[in-house]
């Protein structure tokens, strides 16, 4: 509660207000809620990766190694680089500054079930186009059901 002091002086009154020294919590929270919402949004594609209907697969390899470098193509023929868009034109010289930087790096491709073939072929070859070795198709560890 701000309480008014008066004092006296030579050039007039003044009027001074005491400072509140409470701390109002309410933006706290609502930054910490806005957060909140923003990791329970952004982590699942952090952690999984772009979504996209991967096909079945019953020998599917499950885990995926610490520094693999996910290619997601989805049903649009977009073309993701990790969770980053890059234009399909693009595809290559990215690979290649990838390649150049880690060499050893290894790539899964996860193509959408519904692409047709000869987009996942241009794909793989510009993986394998810019060096890369170690290049995988990625699919869903459940029976075949598609």
């Amino acid at each position: 509660m701000l309480q008014s002091h008066r004092w006296h002086s030579s050039v007039g009154k003044f009027t001074k207000t005491a400072l509140n020294s409470e701390i109002n919590v309410t933006p706290l929270v609502d930054v910490c809620l806005v957060l909140l919402i923003i990791f329970m949004i952004v982590m699942p594609t952090l952690v999984n990766g772009v979504p996209v209907k991967l096909p079945a697969a019953s020998h599917s390899e499950s885990g995926a190694p610490p520094r693999q470098l996910a290619i997601t193509v989805k049903d649009d023929g977009t073309v993701y680089l990790g969770a980053e868009v890059v234009r399909r034109e693009q595809v290559p010289a990215e690979l290649q500054r990838i390649h150049a930087q880690a060499p050893d790096r290894p790539v899964a491709v996860r193509a959408d079930k519904t692409l047709k073939y000869g987009e996942v072929v241009e794909v793989l070859d510009w993986c394998r186009g810019a060096g890369f070795a170690d290049v995988r198709l990625a699919t869903r560890a459940d029976a075949l059901r598609d």
